[in-house]
């Protein structure tokens, strides 16, 4: 015998995923999101966040539980489950978790997508007091202060950017002698008085005192190490879409987003892409949500074809 078959699976409980969640249940449809941590995704990582429309500060993992409740008080459902493998073409479609098999007739792919780190000791411990990986995020918390950015590619020249108008100091740390960035976010830093490029230079280490004090730069030609003290660091060398489980049956970009537009539909009918694991041009928790309400819409279309 067939087990439960729900409307929508949503994988990932993050601002998109719970969005979606809640316009569903509301929608009269029987969602479950699964979610391998805690509600909020990386969302719940941010310790304030002073950007969401309608209010003026929040901690990201109350954030993320109250998308979680609000969707829930509607019907909503939550699974905590890994997700190992997918059938998105069948019907109905196949999610396999830790926690059993799961059935539906659509699927919300919301697993967003992860920073790239440094890999250096103690990284993870200093996110939050002084490590970020997102200067809209974070930004505000070191006006008027000094930091550092990591990375040579368009998304470092434009959190240094970002950073300029906030930071009394920034530093650019690039591991090569020029930028990745395309020329106009070049000829733009060097005019900004308050930004110094740091060229062929690597973190090594970080000068920690409770939070970060500096960094131990590297030359990446001499060896030669220095210190550099500074208030924050800002890591921009890339994100990874959490995407791998899905690669085989979606389409994705060469960065392994999948590829979605605004409808947030994928190639395979009845599976949708919302927030950071999408292809788009802005990753917030705004945008996550829109992503999420949206896709509602057209599973909803979806499922009155059927």
């Amino acid at each position: 015998m067939m087990e439960h078959i729900h409307d929508m699976i949503i994988i990932g409980g993050g601002p998109g995923g719970y969005t979606a969640a809640l316009y569903a249940a509301r929608a009269g449809m029987d969602a479950v999101v699964l979610e391998m941590l805690s509600a909020g995704g990386q969302m719940a990582l941010t310790q304030q966040i002073e950007n969401y429309p309608g209010i003026d500060l929040i901690d990201g993992f109350e954030l993320g539980e109250k998308m979680k409740q609000i969707a829930e008080g509607f019907g909503a459902k939550t699974e905590y489950a890994e997700v190992y493998s997918t059938d998105l073409t069948a019907y109905p479609k196949i999610v396999n978790t830790s926690e059993g098999t799961f059935y539906a007739q659509t699927v919300v792919i919301a697993t967003g997508a992860n920073p790239r780190e440094l890999g250096l000791n103690g990284e993870a411990s200093l996110v939050g007091r002084g490590v970020s990986y997102c200067a809209s995020c974070d930004g505000m918390f070191f006006r008027g202060k000094t930091v550092c950015v990591v990375g040579g590619g368009n998304t470092a020249a434009a959190e240094a950017v970002t950073l300029s108008r906030i930071a009394e100091k920034v530093y650019l740390i690039h591991r090569r002698d020029e930028l990745r960035a395309t020329k106009i976010y070049h000829d733009q830093l060097e005019k900004l008085e308050n930004v110094e490029f740091c060229w062929n230079s690597e973190i090594d280490d970080f000068i920690v005192d409770g939070k970060v004090k500096g960094v131990k730069l590297k030359n990446t030609k001499t060896g030669e190490i220095c210190e550099l003290p500074c208030d924050g660091v800002f890591i921009s060398i890339g994100r990874k879409p959490a995407s791998e489980v899905f690669a085989s049956q979606v389409e994705t970009d060469e960065g392994g987003y999948i590829i979605a537009d605004e409808s947030t539909r994928t190639n395979i009918r009845g599976v949708y892409a919302v927030g950071d694991v999408r292809t788009k041009a802005l990753r917030q928790v705004v945008t996550a949500c829109s992503d999420g309400a949206t896709c509602v819409h057209y599973a909803e279309e979806y499922l009155a074809e059927k």
